[in-house]
């Protein structure tokens, strides 16, 4: 059987871009377990409540659920544990430093397989509030409207 090639997408955070404003994107790698790795090839994960965050000089993904992987035995993992982000000493330390000043968040956009390797691609984000919310949902009624319209001239 031959290397995968490519990147399949296993599960997007879609909450995220409604919550958060987005600043820049990292891609990191993920420590997992055999069993892990088997639910995710058959496509169960979820990101909704998954946030990363650095401590002891190391990035760490929390509350991401990987469902047990159904024939597993004993060796089988816990759902919501916390997996260490693989990224680079340089990458580690400027989102530390951002973090704490800025009073931006870490938040998982997509778990994937990238010739395959599961990567996940977190976010530094800035939360959105109430208002902002408000606007863009206004935003994307707007220009839903002003498509139907140019559909019916045409």
């Amino acid at each position: 059987m031959g290397k995968e090639q490519g990147r399949k997408v296993i599960a997007r955070n879609r909450r995220a871009l409604h919550d958060y404003h987005i600043v820049d994107t990292y891609e990191a790698g993920l420590v997992l377990t055999g069993t892990e790795v088997k639910s995710l090839r058959m496509g169960r994960a979820s990101l909704t409540d998954g946030f990363a965050q650095i401590t002891d000089g190391e990035a760490w993904l929390h509350n991401v659920h990987i469902p047990e992987y159904i024939q597993g035995t004993w060796t089988n993992h816990a759902p919501r544990r916390i997996r260490k982000l693989l990224l680079h000493r340089s990458e580690i330390d400027r989102l530390l430093s951002t973090t704490a000043e800025q009073g931006l968040t870490l938040i998982p956009l997509e778990l994937y397989f990238k010739d395959g390797h599961v990567k996940v691609e977190i976010a530094l984000a800035r939360g959105k509030r109430t208002y902002d919310k408000r606007q863009d949902l206004a935003k994307r009624d707007a220009a839903r409207e002003m498509d139907r319209a140019l559909r019916r001239r045409r």
